[in-house]
């Protein structure tokens, strides 16, 4: 008994004697203990891209951005813009490009030939053998052929020189009926038209007169350049040859004619189509 009340009384004097020397310490050295508060964090910077930008700065931003931007909305209070696209900013990272795809169609191919089958014992057989199709001869030209070519060439090109001094040399000619209006020649065929009544009354025909003909035709009169007639042409007759043969002694008669009139187109033939009245009362009319 008292070994183990000795063995409790050292163990009581070794703790106390521990918890004196740290009182001691604490008071000689100064050391004191206190809660430590965690650091502060870094303040963090919400920038948001925008895709497009005005480039007017807003007098009270709501958001900050790479670019001024006085944008609009359907929203009454300020939110967040998102965007399903990506940033038009270059990327410090390279993404995965698109690659090009080919149709889902194949490609065209030229058609295979049919081939037929026979049997052994069959009275006709068909030549199944495939065939080659005819390509062109594509071997150079000779040196005769080329100057044959050459030839042919000089005399085609000769040909439509020919051609093109012919029609060069061709008379200009103007065709006027009663509907012209220009002044030079609607002037000339009122004269003229003149002229052909005047005379047609004074040569009336007699056997007209005589058988109370009555009918009218058209006629196309060409004249030359110094009013001498060129060519009498009946366009629709009259259905009595009394009458046409009767339009055609007239203008005969009354040939030749005033000059043509001088004006920029330089005409060198005229020709004037008219209906040809003859009316009752033995009176000829052109109109």
């Amino acid at each position: 008994m008292s070994t183990s009340a000795s063995s409790h009384s050292a163990d009581r004097f070794g703790v106390t004697f521990l918890f004196s020397v740290v009182a001691h310490a604490v008071l000689a050295l100064g050391i004191t203990f206190s809660i430590e508060k965690a650091a502060p964090s870094l303040p963090a910077l919400d920038v948001i891209l925008l895709q497009a930008a005005s480039g007017e700065a807003p007098d009270k931003a709501d958001f900050l951005a790479q670019a001024n931007n006085s944008g609009g909305g359907e929203s009454e209070k300020a939110k967040r813009p998102t965007d399903s696209l990506t940033s038009n900013v270059p990327k410090p990272i390279a993404g995965i490009a698109p690659r090009p795809t080919e149709n889902g169609a194949p490609r065209p191919s030229p058609p295979t030939q049919t081939e037929l089958l026979t049997t052994r014992q069959a009275e006709r057989r068909v030549d199944s053998a495939p065939q080659t199709p005819d390509t062109p001869d594509l071997r150079a030209p000779s040196e005769r052929e080329i100057i044959e070519r050459k030839l042919e060439m000089a005399r085609l090109a000769q040909e439509i020189q020919r051609e093109s001094e012919q029609y060069a040399k061709r008379p200009k000619r103007k065709y006027i009926s009663a509907n012209t209006k220009e002044y030079a020649f609607a002037s000339y065929m009122a004269a003229w038209v003149a002229r052909i009544e005047r005379i047609g009354n004074l040569n009336y025909p007699d056997e007209a007169r005589r058988r109370e003909l009555h009918g009218q035709l058209v006629l196309t009169v060409g004249l030359n350049k110094d009013g001498s007639v060129k060519s009498i042409d009946i366009i629709q007759p009259s259905g009595h040859k009394v009458l046409d043969d009767a339009a055609i002694r007239i203008v005969n008669l009354a040939a030749p004619f005033n000059p043509l009139p001088k004006n920029s187109e330089a005409v060198d033939e005229l020709f004037i189509t008219r209906t040809w009245q003859f009316l009752e009362g033995n009176v000829l009319r052109n109109r």
